[in-house]
């Protein structure tokens, strides 16, 4: 759990990099231990708050997980950025874009079946593909207008 904040982001700068034709390198996936103590304080907020939503039921955390899916692409892009504000600008940005976000994981849904009847070795080309589709989808709402909408209810 320790590692898992900076492997996420880590995760997330590789993402960003082969979705925006930038050079990747494997190292990227350990600049998170670079910034250890936000990427690490950005995973344990996160989960909190998905496990304090879920204790209220089921859907409540899988709303709360949807609303902070953004957290690391947005350290990523904004490294000044703390992690507290991260979460909040992660939950302003999905704003209007959950149920959207949700259908996007519901068609991954299959994909991750037929990989399991490979064994697994599907997966090698599911995962890297859902975390580009996760960049762009970032992308897409990031610069949106009714993004800036939920800034305003949030507040």
């Amino acid at each position: 759990m320790i590692l898992a904040g900076p492997f996420s982001y880590g995760l997330a700068t590789f993402s960003m990099a082969i979705a925006r034709n930038q050079k990747e390198d494997i190292k990227q996936i350990f600049e998170g231990f670079n910034n250890f103590a936000n990427c690490l304080i950005a995973y344990l907020l996160m989960a909190l708050y998905v496990i304090l939503w879920s204790l209220l039921f089921i859907i409540p955390g899988i709303i709360a997980a949807i609303s902070y899916s953004m957290v690391f692409y947005i350290m990523v892009d904004e490294p000044e950025i703390g992690p507290e504000a991260a979460l909040r600008k992660s939950k302003e940005m999905m704003y209007g874009y959950k149920w959207k976000f949700f259908r996007l994981n519901i068609r991954f849904f299959g994909w991750s079946l037929l990989c399991i009847l490979t064994l697994g070795i599907g997966f090698l080309w599911l995962i890297p593909y859902m975390h580009v589709t996760y960049v762009k989808f970032y992308e897409d709402i990031k610069n949106d207008p009714l993004a800036e909408i939920g800034s305003q209810y949030s507040k």
